[in-house]
């Protein structure tokens, strides 16, 4: 399956480096492919190198004011004219969606999937990790619009929230039919 992970190219503590480890060896493991923002800096770098040491493939997809920052050894990098082009060739190499930690950028991809996705675009699963608890705050404010009728179809439907990446990557391999 391709996966698609929306996080941060920050280097982040232990807290969140650690998991998003785990769950790229998971990736790796599972022979997945991570589709990703192509960087090879920070979280993101981590990532990658645990989906590759693992058995996993990479596909980049940066965006032209990043590729001196694109990673080399990815068997496939795509480098679009801006972010909008971007979001849109991750999600169209993608069969599925994580959301891990990350800033504004993370939170930019998330939302425009989530969005395409409510307005019947793709029916992708979409997951967000809450590692550490990050996504707390943004869980409680999706069960609000949930609950105040914001949202035209069921939270349940939109997306999955998952605690760790053991649940993640389950979820998606059901919502797949991954054996």
């Amino acid at each position: 399956m391709n996966i698609c992970v929306f996080l941060s190219a920050a280097d982040l503590d232990e807290r969140y480096t650690r998991p998003a480890r785990e769950f790229a060896e998971l990736l790796g493991k599972g022979g997945h492919t991570l589709v990703w923002g192509g960087s090879d800096v920070g979280l993101m770098k981590l990532v990658a190198d645990g989906v590759q040491e693992s058995g996993g493939r990479l596909v980049g997809v940066s965006v032209d004011f990043l590729a001196h920052k694109a990673r080399k050894q990815a068997d496939e990098m795509i480098t679009a004219k801006d972010l909008a082009e971007r979001k849109a060739l991750l999600l169209e190499k993608s069969d599925a969606i994580v959301v891990m930690v990350g800033g504004t950028g993370t939170l930019d991809e998330a939302t425009d999937v989530l969005e395409l996705k409510k307005h019947g675009k793709h029916a992708k699963p979409v997951v967000v990790l809450n590692t550490a608890g990050f996504y707390d705050g943004l869980k409680e404010q999706f069960r609000r619009m949930d609950a105040e009728g914001f949202l035209p179809l069921p939270l349940t439907d939109l997306v999955f929230f998952a605690e760790d990446g053991v649940a993640a990557l389950a979820y998606l391999e059901e919502s797949a039919g991954v054996q």
